[in-house]
């Protein structure tokens, strides 16, 4: 008998400021994913919020989106009993749009931060990563810090500050600032990731065009003391029982990781495994492990640290859906682990059907 393939659904693209990411972790997948044991429809959301069908990574990265009315948009049907995409003009979709299972490749905003998920458990399908909660505080750098001072996790210095508050009293909140984190320091959007608005300030000056610049992309802003370390980034892997990986660490060309250090030829470099004392490898994967509880994060995380010169670590954040080129860091160090980029494919979409088939468990009524 001819075994069931998986029918898979990529979805990539989106209304974020990382939807280019998006694309090429999206073209990276659709190239490694086992053919022999899954069948890979594809959508892709341009940045209006549009679904298209059928559309493939590599051909919007060399062409773009096609225009409205060029190719198929969809919607997913939120019918719990019958999940399924249809077509917005009514035509057939291939085996009625139906699929076993959902993998989002949506870094930030409408994709990363539990919005999506949540219309993936309206709908009630399956799919890779993250639930709504782990989601949603990883990624709001603000709620995300609230949780992991409550597990005791050692974090920088930091304050917050809404949007609002700040244009309404600039004078006072640079103060503040000056006086509670000092120079230098990082001023970051709390609700973006791939280093979008981050900037770091050395005075007063900086410190005002940089909450400026955070300031087009979120209502709520946080700054951070800048902590001099190494930059060390652990892969996290599982559901209930999650597996951390060997660190690795990031040599950045420019000042600090920035997106461009991160996704362009500049010259940034990561070292994997990261050269660092056993017991400090040891102390990295068990918080990072922590911090992947903390949040409730499920199938996939990278936590970034510093550790300094004096081997002390401080947690910098958790990311719940990594760059997931086969260069990007979180495939990489698994990769130096022991699970091949096609492998962690496999075990990422596994983890997905696992947690689905766990949540069928739970009643939703008394009777």
């Amino acid at each position: 008998m001819k075994e069931h393939k998986i029918r898979v659904v990529l979805l990539f693209g989106g209304r974020s400021g990382e939807h280019e990411v998006s694309l090429n972790s999206a073209r990276s997948i659709y190239r490694a994913i086992d053919r022999n044991r899954y069948d890979v429809e594809t959508i892709g959301i341009n940045k209006q919020g549009q679904w298209f069908w059928g559309v493939l990574p590599q051909d919007v990265l060399e062409k773009g989106f096609p225009e409205t009315g060029q190719a198929l948009q969809v919607t997913l049907a939120v019918d719990p009993s019958k999940p399924r995409f249809i077509a917005l003009d009514g035509s057939p979709l291939p085996d009625e749009g139906r699929f076993d299972v959902i993998f989002p490749v949506l870094h930030g905003p409408y994709g990363e931060d539990g919005t999506l998920q949540g219309l993936l458990e309206m709908a009630n399908v399956p799919y890779v990563g993250s639930g709504v909660l782990g989601s949603s505080l990883g990624m709001d750098k603000d709620r995300m810090k609230v949780v992991f001072l409550d597990k005791q996790l050692p974090l920088a210095r930091y304050i917050t500050l809404l949007r609002s508050d700040y244009f309404n009293d600039q004078e006072a909140w640079v103060k503040d600032i000056e006086a509670k984190i000092g120079y230098p320091c990082f001023v970051k959007p709390a609700n973006l990731g791939s280093s979008v608005g981050i900037s770091k300030a050395h005075h007063r000056t900086e410190l005002m065009e940089a909450l400026n610049v955070a300031a087009a992309f979120d209502r709520k802003l946080v700054v951070e003391e800048n902590i001099t370390g190494r930059e060390i980034e652990v892969a996290v892997l599982g559901n209930d029982q999650p597996q951390a990986s060997l660190p690795g660490e990031i040599l950045p060309a420019e000042e600090f990781y920035s997106y461009e250090a991160k996704y362009s030829d500049i010259g940034s470099s990561l070292k994997i495994p990261a050269p660092l004392d056993e017991s400090v490898v040891q102390r990295l994967r068990g918080m990072a492990i922590e911090a992947f509880r903390a949040v409730e994060a499920s199938g996939l995380g990278r936590v970034d640290f510093f550790v300094t010169d004096k081997n002390e670590i401080v947690l910098n954040e958790i990311n719940t859906l990594p760059g997931f080129t086969e260069i990007s860091m979180y495939p990489k160090l698994w990769e130096a682990t022991g699970i091949s980029y096609s492998n962690l494919i496999d075990q990422l979409i596994n983890l997905g059907l696992e947690r689905y088939k766990d949540k069928q468990n739970c009643k939703i009524s008394r009777t």
